[in-house]
């Protein structure tokens, strides 16, 4: 196998071994958390390579892209979709505000979809030019490790490229889970449903977690018919309860049909569709079926447990609270390690990685109030403490204060859609443990709210902030 040396800053092709490393640092994954990693270790001054399969908008074991799940096939294309299936309901609500529309308004799904696409490879374009300009050297290919600091890259034509590092950092996210039921090789994941050629007339989508909630939002905004279904008796476990029923009574009211404690036991191919047959024996008929029923650390075809990296038993690379794995020269940030899985934590465990490696500052991730979002139509934000996390661990009393209100511009549209904001509050400090809201801007408001409550502001603190809605 050949070698290659960084000669100067350019690749030359050498047997001959070297005393030094190839590489201070090099990272395997170009999502968010690599790329951020990537860059700030070579800003300050190490020397990097990073490696990434090959670009397409549906991933696989050797398909990815630069930009990672977020940019490729998570959050940004998502929230196109859900921009765009948010406005059948505008369009719905602009006619109570005096504009005369058509009563058959059409919609082009390959239009958005084109759009869609543009973007995203918009992005890996810039994802791209960020790696260059910081100094990474990029590499297309699939890596592995096969030493504590040793990194093999097998390039498209297959040539396998080996390199040393100092410091090895695993960065290669999640990918989506299929149920093991007969005809699952019927449904789709959301990287097929970010990229259909046609736009469903009758969906199905089994699972209760942010895409669950959110692809039924999306396909039922651009009018589907839409049939959800979960395990529990309300979806989004793990959020507030109050407002895990906020979110099931918009999703209705939007003509969503929700099918709790019910499951998928078959699905069947047939000319008019594909049939699905839950737990209950109910039969539907759907144009296509998704499974949003969790994602896994992307783990596997690292050789990890050949070279003695701890893994937990869903495939999740075991990490310090510095992300060091237990061989001390390879890390891991991000979805693979599953911690907190949001981009935002990816950014963060990146830029702290690279500070505690390279910067000379030993710096831990703080995850405490970390805000969240579901962009359900309208979505649902949050930070700190649900009402039952805050009972389970507060010392003392609690406080629950809630508020639910028409937004003026229902009032006029006629929509019956309420906004509910909740707050979570120590009793005996008055000190904000919780925020949640569910309604049109909640996240962008909660991210405000999160650095509120990162500052530890009590409720009187908030009581006595002036609104600025009037003017």
């Amino acid at each position: 196998m050949a070698r290659k040396m960084l000669v100067d800053g350019e690749l030359s092709q050498t047997n001959q071994e070297e005393a030094h490393f190839d590489f201070d640092l090099f990272v395997i994954g170009a999502g968010s958390g690599g790329v951020r990693a990537a860059r700030f270790s070579a800003n300050y001054g190490a020397k990097v390579g990073i490696c990434e399969l090959p670009f397409h908008p549906i991933s696989s074991e050797v398909i990815g892209g630069v930009g990672g799940t977020c940019v490729i096939r998570g959050c940004v294309p998502k929230k196109i979709l859900v921009y765009g299936a948010v406005f059948g309901g505008e369009i719905e609500d602009a006619r109570s505000y005096g504009w005369e529309l058509n009563e058959k308004v059409d919609f082009n799904w390959k239009k958005l979809l084109h759009k869609k696409t543009d973007e995203i490879i918009r992005l890996n374009g810039i994802y791209k030019r960020l790696l260059s300009n910081a100094g990474v050297k990029l590499f297309e290919g699939e890596g592995k490790i096969v030493g504590p600091n040793e990194v093999e890259v097998t390039q498209l034509d297959g040539t396998k490229l080996s390199y040393s590092a100092k410091h090895i950092l695993i960065a290669t996210g999640s990918r989506a889970h299929r149920i093991p039921i007969p005809g699952q090789e019927l449904a789709i994941t959301s990287d097929e449903a970010l990229s259909l050629e046609e736009l469903p007339k009758r969906a199905v989508v089994l699972g209760a977690g942010y895409i669950a909630v959110e692809f039924a939002s999306i396909w039922r905004g651009m009018g589907a018919t839409v049939d959800l279904f979960f395990r529990k008796e309300l979806p989004l476990r793990g959020f507030d309860d109050e407002m895990r029923a906020v979110v099931a009574r918009n999703l209705e009211g939007r003509g969503i049909n929700l099918h709790p404690q019910t499951n998928l036991r078959e699905l069947i191919k047939t000319d008019n569709g594909i049939k699905v047959i839950t737990d209950h024996g109910d039969e539907f008929i759907a144009d296509v079926v998704l499974f949003a029923t969790g994602r896994l650390p992307n783990s596997k075809r690292l050789n990890l447990e050949a070279v003695g990296v701890e893994l937990d038993k869903t495939g999740a690379v075991k990490v310090d609270e510095y992300s060091r794995t237990n061989i001390p020269s390879i890390w891991a940030v991000g979805d693979v390690t599953n911690r907190i899985n949001l981009t935002p934590v990816a950014l963060m465990e990146g830029t702290f990685f690279a500070k505690t490696v390279f910067g000379g500052e030993s710096k831990k991730p703080d995850y405490s109030n970390v805000p969240y979002a579901v962009f359900s139509i309208p979505p649902l934000s949050v930070v700190g403490l649900s009402e039952e996390q805050a009972i389970e661990q507060a010392n003392g009393n609690i406080l629950v204060f809630t508020s639910t209100f028409n937004p003026m511009k229902n009032t006029i549209s006629g929509r019956q859609e309420k906004t509910v904001m909740k707050l979570v509050v120590d009793a005996e400090t008055d000190k904000v443990l919780g925020a949640s809201m569910c309604g049109p801007d909640a996240p962008e408001i909660m991210q405000g709210i999160a650095v509120a409550l990162k500052c530890g502001a009590t409720k009187a603190q908030f009581d006595s902030t002036v609104s600025c809605t009037c003017h």
